[in-house]
């Protein structure tokens, strides 16, 4: 069962998501925003076999003088939500990136499924700038885009991410863990 506004702000007030202003529950989803932390590829050129476990080398991304990361055309990142979240066992969440920032060029990898247990955690997100001629800049704090929130019946304990998964307890943008 899809879950709107009155649900929504019982789970922000329960803590299920953390750093969430109530103005950002809207109808049927909650805003989602950058947080702190932004990985970019390495730029060196390799091959990366993703069934030994290898993942691409990634670095981190400081924010220029201006507080911004500048996403160049093409370029590839990992960041961080600001919220922070802790699924309890009957709910999974789904992120959907901002037509507006879709628009202006960013895309997302369609990864943004998040099961019922995952908890203590902020969402990495996978960008990429579309564009050809024009360097994105990011910055912590700004909308991408919005959760979606659904309601199953509990799954068991040993089946829930909070057992299985391994990306609980991240509080950055995190790289693959091979899979």
């Amino acid at each position: 069962m899809l879950l709107t506004y009155s649900a929504l702000r019982d789970l922000v007030r329960a803590g299920v998501l953390e750093n969430v202003d109530e103005n950002n529950i809207n109808a049927a989803s909650i805003d989602i925003h950058l947080g702190d932390s932004l990985l970019v590829e390495s730029g060196r050129p390799g091959i990366v076999d993703l069934e030994l476990g290898e993942i691409p080398e990634m670095r981190s991304l400081d924010p220029d003088v201006n507080g911004a990361w500048r996403l160049r055309p093409g370029q590839f990142c990992l960041v961080n939500s600001h919220e922070n979240f802790h699924l309890p066992n009957d709910i999974a969440v789904e992120f959907k990136l901002s037509s507006s920032v879709a628009r202006a060029g960013i895309d997302h990898a369609p990864a943004g499924w998040a099961d019922p247990g995952w908890h203590d955690a902020t969402l990495t997100r996978e960008l990429r700038n579309v564009t050809q001629y024009h360097t994105l800049l990011l910055r912590p704090g700004m909308r991408i885009g919005q959760m979606v929130f659904w309601r199953g019946q509990p799954v068991p304990q040993s089946r829930s991410y909070a057992a299985r998964g391994r990306y609980n307890h991240q509080r950055s943008a995190t790289e693959s863990r091979g899979v």
